[in-house]
């Protein structure tokens, strides 16, 4: 079983995706565990303030190093009785796209720790920090900015859980394991619309395999240069 462990601001932001459908399933069955950690939890300060005003100026806020790292040093705390691996995923919109490769890799690890930027960022200390209690890999998810890193996570958990053993029932379910075009169909064969006919195309009606393969292999390599 895989843990997942996110230092979010915001849990609630994520609960509700992470325990529905596949993912809560997943979790019933102890395929994969998610915990949180928040960084509120671990600051010093009487107003329970967890960011500051940048040094060098420049708008917004930036997270505080510290409850960041004690947060972390707290999920990753757990008493196991055979030795665990670990890795703790650090998101930056500068750092190399997450892939299925890098989803694969992940699924060999018994704790995962997703950590959760908000505001400006990120103290760039705790980076440094991070990497006192386990393995950092820094990520980008997608080529947008976001407004936390809640989204990039949950997405993580989600391509990791996915290609569990067991998730999808089998694993030809897994897209990227079997040759599949982007396009799929299902009932009814045709479609009226606005004075239009919508057909699934031939060759998938026609239950030979083979040919069925070489359509969705052309079709998936036009689209992957488009």
């Amino acid at each position: 079983m895989i843990r997942f462990h996110l230092i979010t601001l915001f849990p609630e932001a994520c609960d509700a995706y992470l325990d529905a459908s596949i993912l809560g399933r997943a979790r019933k069955e102890k395929k994969i565990a998610v915990a949180y950690q928040s960084p509120r939890g671990f600051v010093t300060n009487k107003w329970g303030k967890v960011d500051e005003r940048p040094y060098g100026g420049g708008p917004g806020m930036v997270m505080t190093a510290l409850p960041v790292v004690k947060a972390v040093k707290k999920a990753l705390g757990r008493k196991n009785v055979r030795p665990r691996r670990s890795l703790i995923v650090w998101f930056s919109p500068s750092a190399r796209q997450f892939t299925n490769k890098d989803a694969d890799m992940l699924a060999k690890f018994d704790e995962v720790v997703l950590v959760c930027g908000r505001y400006e960022g990120i103290d760039a200390r705790a980076e440094k920090l991070l990497k006192t209690l386990a393995p950092v890999k820094k990520f980008a998810v997608g080529e947008s900015v976001y407004t936390g890193g809640e989204l990039p996570a949950m997405s993580i958990v989600d391509a990791v859980t996915r290609r569990l053993p067991g998730v999808l029932g089998k694993d030809e379910s897994v897209e990227e394991r079997r040759i599949a075009a982007r396009d799929v169909y299902t009932r009814p064969e045709s479609i009226e619309w606005e004075g239009k006919t919508y057909k699934v195309p031939k060759v998938l009606l026609t239950g030979n395999h083979a040919k069925i393969d070489a359509h969705r292999a052309k079709k998936s390599k036009k689209k992957e240069s488009t």
